[in-house]
């Protein structure tokens, strides 16, 4: 397959269901799960914990093929994302991501060089990020039973 082909794919199906007080489980067309619930609740991610963790892995998935191609496919990496809610606003105003990596087998410009091409390839793939950088249009609909 070439580069410029991309494969074919069905969209994903994504749903949540309530299964208890405060509490529902994600849901994907591909068999995965994602317990969610209200802060405190055990065992469960919140909404905006979710929302960190997609950034974060986004995150990583966007730099993998470039940090695989020169630390190869075995290398260790780290990304935790950080940032409080705006409770008086209802939003996050920022979002930290540290992304631990050991590059210590690089030279100095070696590191450089993959650190801004790896800044480059997050910049060009990670949709989570450049959403949440770009804010986005949301709906809701309802869908009535009576």
């Amino acid at each position: 397959m070439s580069e410029q082909t991309a494969p074919t794919t069905v969209p994903t199906s994504l749903w949540v269901e309530r299964t208890g007080t405060r509490e529902y489980i994600g849901r994907s067309s591909r068999g995965a799960e994602v317990l969610i619930g209200s802060q405190g609740v055990p065992g469960r991610f919140t909404p905006g914990e979710l929302l960190k963790i997609a950034l974060a892995g986004c995150t990583g998935l966007s730099a993998d093929f470039s940090l695989s191609r020169k630390l190869g496919d075995n290398f260790d990496a780290t990304i935790h994302v950080s940032g409080d809610a705006d409770r008086e606003n209802e939003l996050y105003p920022q979002l930290d991501e540290e992304f631990e990596l050991d590059l210590s087998e690089l030279s100095e410009q070696d590191r450089e060089r993959l650190l801004v091409t790896v800044q480059r390839a997050v910049d060009r793939a990670c949709t989570v990020g450049r959403t949440l950088k770009a804010g986005t249009k949301v709906t809701l609909n309802f869908a009535v039973e009576g």
